[in-house]
């Protein structure tokens, strides 16, 4: 047939869900040779790459490339997404897509001239037309992880595997190898979250719908802030409070909740305290009293017995899909980043959601100095000498929880030395790209723990107007929480789950995306304690948990609200 034929009939199949890619295509050239194609045995065409001397290197079998394609794929595609580096001839999309098990494709390919030769050679229509297809052309390393981070949620897609067009990568090794790097990043980013979520989902939904009677009452704006100053927990902190002390009266002190006992303890009130744990352990750090002067910043997961600790705690979105449906269609709640995974991490975020133009960090070391875990007065102190024994002296106690994780000893400032785990090194990471992104000027303290690496601001040329300054307050209700609750049970009930993983959820319509996603964290979390079950199955228990748990609130209305 035609190749403009072929070509027109590729891009309109293609144009339904990715027009920007087919504008591409559109203005590409067609006539350069990158390929030149062969009929195999089994009558298929087949493309070959054409290297910069002449020579043709076919990229699949002159045999039988379904064959071959259908062995390749069966061979890794037990998982459900699979990620094709090269498009040739589709066999590999085409056999994937055959599967019922297999849940998403995305190829991944460069050189546009060469793609649109590929879509003028033969038709392309059944795959582009797929919902599970994706394709990517000519993207950089950093578009690759994020498209893989908008299309895989591993609850519904299952895991996820890499299969390269071994002829085609050759062709162009420095593209594909960044590409493949550009997906184990984003596997291990997916990975990290998603193992979060199975341990916390189901709690996280807990928390938010028993916090919404407080987060119902009405709060009034908070005044911006200009210097602000940040207490966490590590041992530092021990010889950082004669500083704090010394510059209270001008600095907004925002407590890590963990921090809180050991600012207490010391003589000192915080303006505020910040607590973004799901888990009840948090509570040991209000076992002490919260003085009814401090603020109590709050992430709407939290659990809901540490708000009762406030009046008036002030709750913030740290960015779980239910807490934005929240936001979005009951009350608007403020963002806190809390991405960073830690609560020196959102600490920093709020002071910046404040206003402030100047922060100064203490006790954040990001390690365990000199062996130390926390500082002093700080929860796990108690803990433990409650739990110790003759069997598990106090001592014993404390080298378990420091040796829990593999350790690296490095060395600190004036000589001392400190342990290091690849989780606390992740957290300073994080806050330190977070700062690079920040107008703020980041001042962290001096201390016995890992050097925080930060840029250097002049914080003073860098205060806006006070008018420029943001009001940290929710928005109205749309109606009483209640309401809301009985509104969200409903719309749970009536969303379906899918007959066949392949058309779910891009068949759903209206408030179905939204409410589907609020459902993932609690589904992975199902999912972990019910490995044998079905896509279908792990949804339906999650709609049944959380129907259930919204009807438990909402027949005690009377008595809450």
């Amino acid at each position: 047939m035609d190749k403009q034929y072929f070509f027109e009939r590729n891009l309109l199949a293609l144009s339904r869900r990715n027009p920007e890619l087919c504008s591409r295509l559109s203005g590409a050239q067609t006539t350069l040779g990158r390929y030149r194609f062969l009929e195999a045995r089994s009558g298929d065409i087949i493309p070959a790459w054409v290297d910069p001397s002449g020579s043709a290197h076919p990229l699949h079998s002159l045999i039988d490339p379904r064959r071959e394609a259908k062995r390749l794929v069966d061979s890794v595609n037990d998982e459900g997404f699979l990620i094709l580096l090269g498009l040739g001839g589709g066999f590999c999309a085409e056999a994937a897509l055959e599967r019922e098990d297999t849940s998403l494709v995305l190829v991944i390919d460069y050189d546009i001239d060469g793609l649109a030769e590929l879509l003028c050679s033969k038709d392309y229509i059944r795959i582009f037309r797929d919902p599970r297809f994706h394709l990517l052309a000519c993207p950089r390393g950093p578009a690759i992880e994020e498209y893989i981070l908008g299309i895989y949620q591993p609850v519904l897609a299952g895991g996820i595997r890499t299969l390269p067009l071994r002829a085609r990568t050759a062709s162009d090794a420095a593209s594909f190898a960044g590409a493949a790097a550009a997906v184990e990043s984003a596997v291990e980013r997916i990975t990290a979250d998603y193992s979060v979520q199975a341990y916390f989902g189901t709690r996280w939904f807990s928390n938010i719908i028993r916090n919404l009677e407080q987060a119902e009452k009405n709060e009034g704006p908070l005044q911006p802030v200009r210097r602000a100053a940040i207490a966490a927990a590590g041992p530092s902190l021990n010889v950082q409070i004669p500083v704090i002390r010394e510059k209270r009266g001008s600095r907004f002190l925002i407590a890590a909740d963990t921090a809180l006992p050991a600012l207490l303890a010391g003589g000192i009130t915080p303006d505020a305290v910040v607590s973004i744990d799901c888990q009840h352990i948090s509570c040991y750090h209000f076992m002490g009293g919260l003085p009814g002067e401090v603020l109590l910043f709050l992430d709407i997961a939290s659990p809901p017995v540490i708000a009762s600790r406030s009046c008036s705690p002030r709750f913030f979105s740290g960015g779980h899909p239910l807490s934005r449906y929240i936001s979005r269609s009951w009350r608007s709640l403020p963002e806190v980043d809390t991405s960073g995974a830690n609560v020196t991490y959102a600490a920093l975020s709020l002071a910046e959601k404040l206003g402030a133009k100047t922060i100064e960090l203490y006790g954040a070391d990001f390690s365990y100095p000199l062996g130390a875990s926390y500082a002093r007065g700080t929860y796990i102190h108690p803990y433990f000498e409650i739990q110790q024994n003759r069997l598990a002296p106090l001592e014993a106690l404390f080298s378990a929880f420091l040796y829990r994780s593999p350790l690296e000893k490095k060395t600190g400032n004036a000589g001392s030395w400190y342990y290091e785990t690849k989780s606390l090194k992740f957290y300073r990471e994080n806050l330190e790209a977070k700062s690079r992104s920040m107008q703020a000027a980041i001042l962290p303290a001096a201390g016995l723990g890992a050097p925080i690496l930060v840029p250097a601001r002049t914080a003073e040329t860098q205060l806006p107007a006070p008018g420029n300054l943001s009001l940290f307050a929710p928005g109205p209700a749309s109606m009483k929480a209640a309401d809301f609750l009985a509104q969200y049970r409903d719309r749970i009930r009536l969303l379906p789950v899918p007959e066949k993983d392949a058309a779910y959820p891009g068949a759903l319509d209206g408030e179905g995306p939204a409410i589907l996603a609020t459902l993932l964290p609690a589904a992975a979390d199902i999912k972990r304690r019910n490995p044998g079950l079905k896509t279908r199955e792990i949804l339906e228990r999650t709609k049944s948990y959380f129907i259930e748990q919204l009807d438990s609130v909402l027949r005690h209305k009377s008595g809450i609200w």
